[in-house]
């Protein structure tokens, strides 16, 4: 597949105008910006949802198989094998959250998907404890594959303060990675959980968005 061939398409998911104006004011800060495409991928499972990489990409890069379409001035690039798990999504921008997909999809149930020995990990002690061992056995090493993990700062009541690192600090829209997938597992293995927030400094992050086939 081309650019080309693509250029005058729509995107395959719908990008609001608060979003979009978020993320073409991210794409100035990146150089030859005007030839980047806003990247969304499924990376992974966690819970009854889906996890989700965004990045920016160059157009040029888009292969065969893959969904390449305009939302206005702004390319969205969708690989091949998430279009089926990510038609008819939307992405907005709402305060205070930020970044948010609003999937109408969501993952088959599979036996063995989870911890390290293929079934769910069982959580024990206190409400920061078990966030832990929850971070430890499922969720970091999806992140890992994709060069990030999450961390927790602490707990306040039923609010969880977590940070985002490696490939995933620095990355303008990382938050939605923490905010949709993480979030939805946290809360729904740890019931006293019922707010997670990102408290990461992503401007300290020395790769604002993280290209897996980079070294």
């Amino acid at each position: 597949m081309s650019a080309e061939m693509t250029h005058t398409e729509p995107s395959l998911i719908t990008v609001t105008e608060a979003a979009r104006r978020v993320i073409l004011g991210t794409r100035t800060t990146e150089p030859e910006g005007e030839n980047l495409a806003l990247r969304v991928e499924v990376v992974g499972e966690a819970a009854s949802d889906y996890l989700y990489e965004l990045t920016f990409a160059p157009v040029s890069e888009a292969q065969a198989g893959d969904a390449l379409g305009l939302s206005e001035t702004l390319p969205v690039l969708i690989p091949e094998a998430s279009v089926a798990k990510l038609r008819g999504a939307t992405l907005d921008h709402v305060e205070p959250t930020g970044l948010v997909l609003r999937n109408p999809n969501r993952p088959r149930p599979t036996l063995g998907a989870g911890g390290p020995e293929g079934g769910t990990v069982h959580l024990e002690g206190s409400v920061e404890e078990r966030l832990q061992q929850l971070l430890d056995g499922e969720i970091n090493p999806m992140l890992a594959m994709h060069g990030g993990f999450a961390g927790v700062d602490r707990v306040e009541g039923d609010t969880a303060f977590m940070t985002m690192g490696g490939g995933c600090q620095g990355c303008g829209l990382a938050q939605l990675t923490l905010t949709e997938g993480i979030k939805a597992t946290v809360e729904d293995r740890i019931p006293e959980i019922a707010n997670v927030v990102d408290i990461t400094d992503h401007a300290a992050g020395d790769n604002p968005f993280y290209q897996p086939d980079q070294k």
